[in-house]
């Protein structure tokens, strides 16, 4: 319920920021340069304020990109360097079907297959990926809510998406974890 609440508070916070200025922009430093995203706070109001939230909180701090697929997305805002998954606030509605949709460059929440469970967790497409964007309400349409895009850096995503994968951490079935690691040091607000 705290959670419930102190998401809200951000909800109406970023509600009268945007109204009174630009959309939010942050900055994301990582081992590989810095990525600048602007994000859409009139279309995807909740999943902006839970962003800002754990933003803010310098939760995404010392996290790693521990997902990357060169011709599909980078996924990262769950896990430490040494693949410690981070404890996350409660799950938050899918804003899926915003209009936003999943092109190169946009970034959007990931989640389980369940509609409404994303937390914490981040991709940014590196491709335009259409078959992510929201269909229709039942479980498989619902799509992946975008909430902003990539204003700068966008050859720091290209070199992510360029480094070599394979097994490693809690994901020893899948082959796209980085063998070295992509580390997000620091993500701030640009004031």
């Amino acid at each position: 319920m705290k959670s419930i609440i102190s998401l809200l508070c951000l909800f109406v916070a970023t509600q009268a920021m945007s109204a009174e200025t630009q959309n939010p922009v942050v900055k994301m430093r990582t081992t590989l340069g810095t990525i600048v995203l602007e994000l859409n706070a009139e279309k995807a109001p909740i999943t902006v304020a839970n962003f800002l939230q754990y933003v803010n909180e310098g939760f995404y701090d010392d996290t790693i990109f521990h997902r990357v697929i060169g011709n599909f997305m980078i996924q990262g805002g769950g896990f430490t360097e040494a693949y410690a998954e981070k404890p996350t606030h409660e799950k938050i509605i899918n804003e899926a079907d915003n209009g936003l949709n999943n092109a190169q460059g946009t970034i959007a929440m990931a989640r389980t297959p369940a509609p409404h469970s994303a937390t914490s967790q981040f991709f940014i497409n590196v491709v335009d990926n259409p078959f992510l964007n929201h269909r229709a309400l039942p479980r498989r349409g619902w799509g992946y809510a975008v909430f902003g895009k990539v204003t700068q850096g966008m050859e720091v995503v290209d070199s992510i998406r360029n480094v070599e994968t394979g097994r490693g951490g809690p994901f020893l079935r899948l082959e796209n974890v980085p063998q070295t690691p992509v580390i997000i040091e620091k993500v701030s607000v640009i004031e």
